[in-house]
């Protein structure tokens, strides 16, 4: 979907291919957050709020069984074919912070 010039990715394709599964696992719950997708009653996904346990030392985590192999393999596979592209096109996969 393009809005204005940008293109946005649909909520339920974000969550079926695994963003939300590892950015929450990679990113958020070791921080002790995690982003929600919320299902209407007519089936719409959107985000819903960032779930906050930033007092539990440990963070967060998915329990047991949880993760799905396909997702994350999903997620790897997308990076390693954009990784080349974006790092001789920029000398970078992460973003440096200028000092």
């Amino acid at each position: 979907m393009t809005t204005d010039g940008i293109n946005y990715i649909d909520i339920a394709e974000f969550r079926e291919f695994g963003y939300l599964q590892e950015l929450n696992r990679r990113f958020l719950h070791p921080l002790g957050l995690a982003l929600e997708v919320e299902v209407g009653d007519d089936g719409a996904e959107t985000l819903g709020g960032i779930w906050d346990y930033r007092d539990d030392p440990e963070g967060m985590n998915y329990g047991p069984g949880m993760i799905m192999t396909e997702k994350v393999q999903r997620v790897f596979q997308a990076e390693a074919e954009r990784h080349p592209a974006r790092n001789t096109a920029l000398g970078y996969w992460v973003q440096p912070v200028e000092a």
